[in-house]
């Protein structure tokens, strides 16, 4: 992992729709900053399991059919902010989706003195990208992700990073749905673009080319975003 002086904990926020590629550059700048991913959808899981005070509240909620509110969820993250891992910082995925949740999570990071170092939007061409989604897999075991025309694991049918060699594919993962999913990503994520926009700290990067070449504009974002 490279080294890297932060003065304050990164929090990195990714948006970009279904298949941008969110999830392998979060992993990358992982490896590379020492940054936590913390998905959503991830850290509902975990604070159920764990059965603390937020992930109990949550499991109620779920269970009951209903949809987990901001406040659950802003509990939740800030239980999991508090965990000594995150002391270098986290990438955020998934939230906020909305208006509403980024202020809420503007007034969560005031709490400790914290800021969003930077909203990065994984700009993409639609019409592509059901191309792309189309052809991803991913490891079973460990979920690193795949695709049948970029990113080939070195042998086939063998995860690079961990050796498993279960694949998966979504089964949503086709054009019909592929197309609605950006539609609403477009609709829901345009007024946070505005918002982070507003606050002086959203950056854009092409999110079409190689794998490496995203990666080192968005680890050039976290550089600066930490001076």
């Amino acid at each position: 992992m490279d080294t890297a002086v932060m003065t304050t904990p990164a929090v990195l926020i990714l948006l970009g729709p279904p298949g941008a590629g969110k999830g392998t550059q979060a992993r990358m700048l992982e490896e590379k900053f020492g940054l936590v991913q913390l998905s959503t959808g991830d850290l509902l899981r975990a604070a159920v399991a764990a059965g603390t005070e937020a992930g109990k509240a949550a499991k109620a909620v779920m269970e009951a059919g209903d949809l987990v509110s901001d406040e659950i969820v802003i509990n939740i993250l800030r239980d999991r902010l508090a965990e000594p891992d995150c002391a270098k910082g986290v990438i955020l995925d998934g939230f906020p989706r909305t208006t509403v949740q980024a202020q809420a999570l503007d007034t969560l990071l005031a709490e400790t003195g914290q800021k969003i170092s930077a909203a990065v939007s994984l700009e993409v061409d639609d019409a592509a990208m059901v191309t792309r989604i189309s052809g991803r897999y991913t490891c079973g075991n460990c979920g690193e992700g795949y695709h049948d025309s970029f990113k080939q694991p070195a042998r086939d049918g063998v995860c690079d990073k961990c050796g498993g060699t279960e694949m998966k594919r979504r089964a949503d993962d086709n054009a019909e749905t592929v197309s609605s999913r950006l539609v609403a990503y477009h609709d829901q994520t345009a007024p946070l673009i505005a918002y982070y926009k507003d606050k002086g700290v959203l950056q854009s990067v092409d999110a079409m080319g190689e794998i490496d070449t995203i990666a080192g504009a968005l680890a050039g974002i976290v550089e600066q975003a930490m001076k």
